[in-house]
């Protein structure tokens, strides 16, 4: 849960200001959560309390957070969905998708209930079929990484189900990658990133490093690698610090509740 919030953090001063090496500052005093954050604990809000897992509740938690964190950096169309009295899906193939669904990964018990709750958080605005396949992708990486397999079994599964090229590699990807919001252009790198990382830190500099929507790439990208590698004990309290007091308690209750929920 916190991996997806800190490749947020991390990514939050580089969305604008891109780099294009890993030699970076990780954190500084511009760090902050952004919508990635905000949604993912939307998403994580709305499995615990809903056990029907309704369309009509995940919107309603979505849209309570949204608005509690209005500027929080939502693009201009998801912006204008939060405050709709009856917000509809708006054929949107934006990486909103990936970023808010690695929850679903983490309290799946099965992978075709991760594919089909993962189905549902996007189909809510990003009902878009590259929309709701990013979604997918994210929510199968992180599942199957919990569950113990290799990076060579999650990347045949990805290519195999999605059709995404993970063959490339990341110093292949950086020079030309330019800022891409779609899923297809930023979904299939934070799962390359994850594949090339070997500790949690190097997953994240390696997601960043390629430009573009570095928040979101680092927050897919982190949500998958704090499945197989541990977050540096710095670096987790340092991010878990800068949320604010209602979001660390609803972060705090998913980690309790999908513990319990393991254990069941």
């Amino acid at each position: 849960m916190l991996g997806a919030i800190v490749g947020d953090i991390v990514g939050s001063i580089y969305e604008f200001c891109n780099t294009k090496s890993m030699d970076f500052e990780l954190l500084n005093s511009y760090s902050n959560f952004t919508d990635d954050s905000v949604m993912t604990l939307a998403v994580a809000k709305w499995l615990m309390e809903d056990k029907a897992h309704t369309i009509n509740y995940l919107i309603c938690c979505m849209q309570e957070l949204g608005h509690r964190y209005p500027n929080a950096g939502y693009g201009t169309r998801f912006g204008m969905w939060l405050e709709e009295e009856e917000p509809q899906p708006y054929n949107s193939w934006g990486n909103g998708a990936g970023m808010r669904v690695s929850p679903v990964g983490l309290y799946a018990r099965t992978l075709d209930e991760a594919l089909a709750l993962a189905a549902v958080t996007a189909s809510v605005s990003h009902n878009h079929p590259e929309g709701v396949k990013g979604a997918q992708a994210i929510a199968a990486s992180v599942f199957l990484c919990k569950q113990g397999k290799s990076k060579t079994e999650i990347k045949e599964f990805v290519e195999k189900t999605f059709f995404y090229n993970l063959d490339r590699t990341i110093n292949e990807i950086r020079p030309t990658y330019d800022f891409d919001v779609s899923c297809q252009g930023s979904v299939p790198e934070a799962i390359i990133a994850f594949m090339e990382g070997n500790t949690f830190e190097e997953v994240i500099r390696l997601a960043i490093s390629i430009g573009g929507d570095s928040d979101t790439i680092g927050c897919m990208a982190g949500a998958i690698a704090a499945c197989m590698h541990p977050i540096p004990d710095d670096i987790s309290k340092k991010c878990d610090a800068i949320l604010t007091d209602d979001l660390r308690e609803i972060k705090d209750q998913f980690i309790s509740f999908i513990e319990k929920r393991n254990d069941e």
